[in-house]
């Protein structure tokens, strides 16, 4: 059984596009990031970083103490290790699929967080700020595009590389991208998103949080945090 600590994030999206994919049995356990719930010790205790998603594996391979796991890149390589799906045994295609995994984590989520942020909800527009986020999401839009040349997913077959990147496009336009610009990406998104599992992955997030909604009150839990 997957516990899975979750809110409806690109990155929590992530993680139950997984356990839909593979049909896992899993729960969820919302963790409300707008209201300050991932600040409580029983999250932290699994996830120190106080960042949505992360899983509690009660039944691990090694047949061992429950693990617990945060960070949406490693809990997608733990999990398609443990399920034996989406990610190659072969070397040379699972490190293909790890290191757009990894560009993923360290490129296209960092700069597209970083464009809503600007664009979306800081409190005064600073227009230097806005045009390099919006600029660098077209370039990562860009890198993207010319990966899906000629190639149904990311790495060829389907994989955790797919699920990783597909929610940080969802909001293309808020992210001021129009994907007739982007021709495979466009192709690539409808083809993801027309899989039966991401529906349901979707649909369960739209059950957890209906009106998906940033507050002044909520902006100050989700964006003043300090090291206190």
């Amino acid at each position: 059984m997957i516990e899975l600590y979750y809110w409806t994030t690109p990155n929590g999206h992530k993680i139950s596009i997984f356990l839909e994919e593979a049909g896992t049995e899993y729960t969820v356990h919302p963790v409300n990031i707008s209201k300050g719930e991932q600040f409580f010790d029983e999250f932290l205790s699994i996830a120190p970083n106080n960042r949505i998603p992360a899983i509690r594996d009660t039944a691990p391979k090694d047949g061992g103490a429950p693990i617990s796991i945060f960070e949406s890149g490693a809990i997608l390589e733990y999990l398609a290790e443990k399920e034996g799906q989406f990610l190659p045994q072969d070397t040379r295609r699972k490190f293909e699929v790890l290191q757009w995994l990894n560009w993923q984590m360290s490129g296209l989520g960092p700069m597209a967080g970083q464009n809503h942020h600007f664009v979306q909800y800081a409190p005064e527009r600073i227009p230097y700020a806005m045009e390099r986020y919006i600029k660098e999401t077209g370039r990562l839009y860009g890198v993207l595009n010319k990966q899906l040349e000629g190639s149904e997913y990311i790495c060829g077959a389907y994989s955790i590389a797919d699920m990783a990147c597909y929610p940080w496009v969802v909001p293309y336009e808020r992210q001021q991208q129009n994907l007739d610009n982007f021709p495979n990406v466009k192709r690539w998104f409808a083809a993801v998103a027309a899989r039966p599992a991401v529906q349901r992955a979707y649909a369960k997030a739209r059950e957890v949080n209906e009106a998906a909604t940033v507050t002044p009150e909520s902006k100050a839990v989700l964006f003043g945090q300090t090291a206190r």
